[in-house]
């Protein structure tokens, strides 16, 4: 018998974002003039006081195994959250602390998917969903959207893409690519559809702060029958600008948050006992400010990006990226190199204009490419002076 690796880790895709970042970040540690538009990760710190009880958890040896499923004073802690903000009641035994929001997410998939069942998601995607569904055995059922749509899918769409074989409906807003917000009254005519039929809904909000206009809402505050289904999905990485920190969670059924707890206590058990002390603590130092930041960036992007050629964006409502079209520059050359692809344009604009962004195929979205404004002012302004000198070049 020949050794070899399982089907499973050899049909996986590696992350386009963290490979790009990674490419960047090996570009810039040889001494090379990037700027880094790739990533999803806030630029401001990691709250003060979120760090200090970090510290201070060390320094009382708070350094051991905690429940699998976090802290109770964490648990407590989320559900206050969640009650305050969202208009939604848990318990701390319908809470599950996990090691980042990813890793909540795929917990999720694995307590509700078996082989072939099928789990809608609408393109643009995040690039890690439909690799996460096929690991735990699940078909990734696409909704193709675009700027027509506004990057989000209608009610009619979702009702044509629901099968016997459907599990799930995977929600994402805001939206990581797109910064697409689905609006109070859009979330309901989707909930609507999904009420007609006995599937889970997998919320993922883990951008729910960062909106420019419209109020985020949580799809489980239109009544008690989709709260038991939703399966909500959040963390601490963005808003608290605690990537590296590795701290995520969902709010569930309780059965399902038992599910998932026991497959937790199985794989990798609990968070780091230090980040959860972090996490705590950071639920007081949200830092409002950090949002309008953002929502300046976002214009300075978008204006910058108004007077470029061949490129056209929508206005994002939320999250820290924007998702700009390039279609129109497909055929023409940057010296001599034949822009054919959103990869194409990525990776010209990495050896040639010292742009880092990410392409959008891995997004399903081959037309468009991702820029993250989490970066300095002055980062973006130099960035966006490269890119359009770019654009002009392409003949």
């Amino acid at each position: 018998m020949a050794l070899g690796l399982s089907r499973r880790v050899k049909e996986i895709a590696p992350s386009p974002t963290l490979a790009i970042d990674a490419k960047t970040k090996e570009l810039i540690a040889k001494g090379e003039d990037i700027v880094n538009l790739s990533v999803g990760e806030p630029d401001f710190p990691t709250p003060k006081g979120a760090s200090d009880a970090a510290i201070a958890a060390i320094e009382a040896g708070f350094t051991k195994y905690t429940a699998p499923a976090g802290t109770v004073e964490l648990r407590q802690a989320i559900a206050a959250k969640l009650q305050a903000e969202n208009g939604l009641t848990y318990s701390a035994d319908e809470i599950i602390v996990s090691s980042g929001a990813k890793h909540s997410l795929y917990n999720a998939f694995i307590a509700v998917v078996d082989e072939g069942d099928e789990v809608i998601l609408q393109a643009p995607y995040w690039v890690s969903y439909p690799e996460m569904i096929r690991l735990a055995g699940g078909v990734p059922v696409i909704i193709q959207t675009d700027e027509s749509t506004g990057f989000k899918m209608t009610p009619d769409m979702l009702a044509a893409a629901i099968t016997a074989k459907t599990k799930a409906v995977l929600l994402n807003s805001p939206s990581n690519p797109t910064g697409a917000v689905y609006h109070p009254h859009e979330l309901e005519a989707l909930a609507e559809v999904i009420a007609k039929h006995a599937i889970y809904i997998i919320s993922d909000e883990i951008y729910e702060k960062m909106v420019y206009g419209p109020e985020h809402v949580s799809i489980a505050s239109f009544s008690q029958t989709l709260k038991d289904r939703t399966i909500l999905v959040n963390g601490f990485s963005k808003a608290f600008s605690m990537t590296g920190w590795r701290v995520g969670y969902i709010a569930a059924d309780k059965q399902l948050v038992k599910a998932m707890t026991s497959f937790q206590s199985q794989t990798t058990s609990n968070a780091a006992s230090i980040s959860q002390k972090a996490a705590e603590a950071a639920l007081d130092h949200f830092e409002p400010s950090n949002i309008e930041m953002f929502r300046k960036r976002r214009d300075y992007v978008i204006r910058r990006i108004q007077n470029m050629p061949s490129i056209h964006c929508e206005v994002p409502e939320g999250a820290f990226y924007v998702f700009p079209n390039i279609s129109e520059l497909f055929g023409k050359s940057y010296q001599g190199k034949v822009i054919d692809s959103s990869d194409t344009f990525a990776a010209v604009a990495l050896e040639q204009a010292n742009i880092s962004i990410v392409p959008g195929s891995g997004f399903g979205a081959p037309n468009n490419f991702r820029i993250s404004y989490a970066t300095s002012q002055q980062n973006l302004e130099k960035a966006m002076d490269r890119l359009e000198n770019f654009l002009r070049e392409c003949r």
